[in-house]
């Protein structure tokens, strides 16, 4: 039966969203990179009144072995209230839970019991080859007119990749969102400007570029991605392609301010051909909404530290330096702070970004790393591998989740000696402290690595907002 009022979690606004009750609980995705068992989405106590706090308190196994779960979201958010395409009677209840490998998603129900999510349907990937073409995906962003995925490529391992809808009621696959895709042919992370009608979309490779880990081949010859593109979001239509230059390889994950009258994002580069730094970009739209162009401007670089050939990968010791690799970014919802994941070189650093142009950097905390292994201050004398990589950062902006696994493919190559799932939090104080928890460090058993995390009742990365 529909809801009569909405759901509570939904909020009109983002300075609303602020002031919401702390999340309780953590939803992890876990990779077992062997496939001796299946992936899980697990879940985790973040209430530090809790006697189980810090621990991993439910989980719930993939029905297949191999899965490589990755972006999971949920089914409705903030983005229902929009008037356009109004869905007020939505819960935030679901979680859509695809794997890059298998193809499938997998639909979890959080209800009744918030700590047992239970699987309710499994759209296979010979479905979503069917009906929409694409195979691979990635990311899931709940949207104003029902549930968005976007997929790295076809079911061959080809291009081009894109975005397809699911049904916000059935979640049965509707087909692909592109009415005319342009230009674009490779795929990676998409969210959008409700208030401009912009939908912008980013580029890392074709499941064939990706799967098996770096091809030294493609990067060198900068084949991954490097451009943003600009789409009319009710029209579906390419609309511009904003290149950042072939040596800006693997335009990753976007991040759009949460105020709808901002008309400006960012988006993590990897790693530059040029010197192994890595970047972040400004998009932003110069002129009106009606003859504005969009444009982008680097606006962060962090540049590669030298590093020994013995203690580097293979792959990079030819290079004398470990590279940052960013991998994640994430912008409190009040859009006033930056966090930023290097993942090679085990830092996350926190940028003041209240003018967006001018990003100051305000923090840092190290933990893990290629060379480093630096540990957490609950154990200081225990070497941690992996980095900062999937950073989630609560509604309030007082807490920070890191997690440390990237890919299975690419762990392999520039962690070879494997990565030990964990999951750490940070805290801010109320005079901007920037410290670990040291009441929160939870390591992962039985060969499990950390991804994404989403956060009970919404999070910074999950929610868009109708109104200012």
């Amino acid at each position: 039966m529909p809801q009569l009022k909405p759901d509570p979690t939904f909020y009109p606004s983002p300075r609303m969203a602020i002031e919401a009750p702390p999340e309780e609980l953590a939803y992890v995705a876990l990779i077992n990179p062997k496939q001796e068992r299946p992936d899980a989405i697990g879940v985790v106590d973040v209430n530090p009144e809790s006697e189980s706090y810090g621990q991993l308190v439910g989980q719930t196994d993939m029905p297949e072995l191999g899965s490589e779960l990755h972006h999971f979201g949920w089914n409705a958010c903030s983005s229902c209230l929009c008037p356009y395409a109004p869905h007020p009677h939505m819960e935030r209840r679901y979680l859509i839970v695809p794997g890059i490998t298998s193809s499938s998603i997998h639909i979890l129900d959080t209800q009744p019991d918030p700590r047992n999510p239970r699987l309710v349907k499994t759209i296979d990937g010979a479905t979503l080859a069917a009906k929409a073409g694409y195979a691979a995906p990635h990311t899931v962003h709940c949207g104003p007119d029902g549930v968005y995925v976007n997929a790295l490529g076809n079911p061959e391992g080809e291009g081009p990749g894109g975005i397809f809808m699911l049904d916000p009621d059935t979640f049965d696959v509707k087909g692909p969102w592109e009415s005319d895709r342009g230009p674009q042919y490779l795929s990676y992370d998409f969210f959008w400007h409700l208030g401009n009608d912009t939908l912008i979309t980013s580029e890392w490779g074709t499941p064939n570029m990706v799967t098996e880990g770096v091809n030294p081949e493609l990067l060198l010859g900068a084949k991954y991605g490097h451009a943003l593109h600009v789409w009319d979001m009710r029209r579906r239509r390419h609309r511009q392609t904003i290149d950042l230059g072939e040596q800006h390889q693997m335009v990753l994950e976007l991040r759009p301010a949460h105020d709808p009258a901002k008309a400006y994002g960012f988006a993590g580069v990897v790693v530059s051909l040029e010197d192994l730094s890595a970047s972040v970009w400004l998009w932003y739209l110069e002129g009106s909404n009606g003859d504005g162009e969009w444009k982008a401007k680097k606006v962060i670089e962090i540049p590669a530290e030298p590093a020994a050939a013995e203690d580097l990968p293979p792959v990079l010791q030819g290079f004398g330096a470990v590279p940052p690799f960013i991998t994640d970014i994430n912008l409190s919802v009040d859009d006033r702070f930056l966090y930023v994941s290097c993942w090679g070189t085990g830092e996350l650093r926190r940028y003041d970004v209240t003018d967006p142009f001018n990003p100051k950097l305000v923090g840092s905390l190290r933990i893990g790393g290629m060379v480093q292994r630096t540990s957490h201050p609950s154990s200081p004398a225990k070497a941690l591998n992996g980095g900062p990589q999937m950073v989630e950062v609560s509604r309030d902006g007082r807490r920070v989740y890191l997690t440390n696994s990237l890919y299975s493919p690419w762990d392999a190559q520039f962690y070879p000696d494997g990565i030990n799932g964990w999951l750490a939090k940070i805290n801010i104080d109320d005079n901007g402290g920037f410290e670990f928890d040291q009441r929160f460090f939870l390591e992962l058993e039985d060969g499990m690595r950390s991804h994404q995390v989403r956060l009970q009742g919404g999070d910074a990365s999950s929610d868009s907002f109708c109104y200012s």
